[in-house]
């Protein structure tokens, strides 16, 4: 699993390195560049999710465990 993410703020285009907490969603991100609030998008539980170059440890365990149901099932 991993704990890093780059979040790139849409608006000023600013990308910043951040550790993920592994058992939480991060609602919200303020742009160390422009100072701008960032909310995920409609349907994304965090920003990592919607701006961050990898998903957050949640959402990276959620498909790991259905990846291994489907071998399960096929396999």
């Amino acid at each position: 699993m991993l704990q890093q993410s780059v979040i790139t703020y849409p608006g000023c285009g600013h990308a910043q390195s951040e550790h993920m907490p592994e058992n939480a969603c991060v609602r919200y991100y303020d742009c160390k560049q422009c100072g701008e609030l960032l909310e995920p998008r409609a349907g994304d539980c965090c920003v990592f999710c919607s701006f961050g170059s990898v998903p957050c440890p949640p959402v990276q365990l959620d498909a790991a465990a259905a990846e291994d149901s489907a071998k399960t099932s096929t396999g």
